[in-house]
């Protein structure tokens, strides 16, 4: 039960509450473990990892994980440190990004022990009686103690009637699957501790609540996310993980062996002075950071191909090595540079490519791209450069 325990609690910042969790453990049961997550966006991130390797955990001591597909509560978005009211997603959105989700959870979670349910299953049925007990339950007072609507109000953004809804939804999510213990980063501990209080108001056994840290984006200063495009996403190939990876900072790479490796601070601190005495150099840290990950979230094969790649291409400057990949048959030639970027999966939005034009950081057959309307006629064998530390060769 200590060894259970002590798994558990390893890389997390809080359990509320580790009392409660040793008894949920120590009764035998096979504890309903729930993490849910919005299909807000088609792709998850490492960031996402790190929770879903706390559910694994829990998967394998035998305990039922239940991944909860928020398509009711995405038709609100959640309002967790937004600034302003997010826009809703049609529910043909909804559908397109939650069928790329049991891939990339499938990775980490073993999928043939995953229960998924989706909340639209008993949020969709509430009928405005029940809705009314619901909103009951919790005071105004309470919902705008939240961080992100205490702001907003201080500064006179507009908060919308259905975001203060928005934990009261995810709480009634552990009400209806009768959950034992929540997952989540700590963006999500008020929302987290809302599912409690509302399985004590419906005279259920209170779940425990279990937040795992958040992983800066590469950036090193926000949160990986998305829309920041400061993330490395599950869906992409462990080359480009790794290099993308090796371009973070010197400072950030120790809170990617704090957060994504679980190494202690004391572990890191020997690492630290290592590096300060000049026994250890910058670069193989980060490699070692790097290949490490890879070796968790994708495998040792993939991290060792991965390694070996970057070597060649960044440290040796052998180009030949760089990753190769062949254009979809319908890509027009000449075509508009975005839509080459996009075919060729080096990036994600136009929004995206305008800012890697602008700052110089696309070349072809070693040419700067300076002309975001600009037209590319491709050919086999062409190089591509992407930023710092992505390079494709045209197959």
């Amino acid at each position: 039960m200590n060894s259970q325990l002590e798994i558990l609690k390893k890389g997390t910042v809080a359990v509320v509450s580790e009392e409660e969790l040793t008894k949920k453990l120590a009764s035998g049961k096979k504890l309903v473990i729930k993490l849910g997550a919005d299909p807000t966006a088609p792709d998850l991130h490492l960031g996402h990892a790190i929770v879903l390797r706390k559910m694994r955990q829990f998967q394998d001591m035998g305990h039922t994980v239940v991944f909860l597909i928020g398509d009711f509560t995405a038709r609100i978005g959640d309002p967790t440190g937004k600034s302003k009211t997010r826009p809703p997603l049609s529910q043909e959105e909804i559908e397109q990004n939650t069928q790329t989700y049991f891939k990339q959870v499938g990775r980490i979670l073993d999928a043939a022990k995953m229960e998924v349910r989706y909340n639209s299953e008993w949020l969709g049925k509430l009928s405005m009686r029940d809705m009314v007990q619901l909103c009951s339950k919790v005071t105004v007072a309470r919902l705008i103690e939240r961080e992100d609507f205490a702001n907003r109000l201080e500064t006179n953004q507009p908060i919308g009637f259905h975001e203060l809804l928005y934990p009261l939804m995810q709480g009634y999510d552990s009400v209806a699957l009768k959950a034992d213990v929540e997952l989540g980063g700590t963006d999500q501990t008020f929302n987290l501790l809302m599912g409690r209080f509302l399985q004590e108001q419906y005279g259920q056994s209170s779940q425990v609540v279990i937040t795992t840290p958040l992983l800066e984006g590469l950036d090193g200063k926000q949160k990986m996310s998305k829309s920041l495009n400061n993330y490395i996403g599950l869906t992409e190939s462990a080359d480009q993980a790794f290099g993308k990876l090796m371009s973070i900072s010197d400072d950030a790479m120790w809170r990617y062996y704090e957060v994504a490796l679980c190494m202690s601070l004391t572990d890191i601190a020997a690492l630290q002075k290592e590096l300060k005495d000049g026994f250890a150099h910058p670069m193989t840290l980060k490699k070692n950071m790097a290949h490490g990950i890879i070796t968790e979230f994708w495998s040792l094969k993939e991290a060792n191909e991965a390694q070996q790649q970057f070597e060649a291409v960044f440290q040796k400057k052998d180009l030949s090595k760089s990753h190769v990949v062949a254009l979809p048959a319908d890509t027009a030639n000449p075509v508009w540079v975005v839509d080459f970027l996009k075919a060729l999966g080096a990036i994600q939005s136009s929004s995206e490519a305008k800012r890697l034009i602008e700052s110089g950081a696309v070349l072809l057959d070693g040419q700067v791209v300076t002309d975001f309307k600009a037209s590319v006629a491709w050919q086999t064998g062409m190089i591509v450069k992407v930023g710092k530390h992505r390079i494709y060769t045209l197959g």
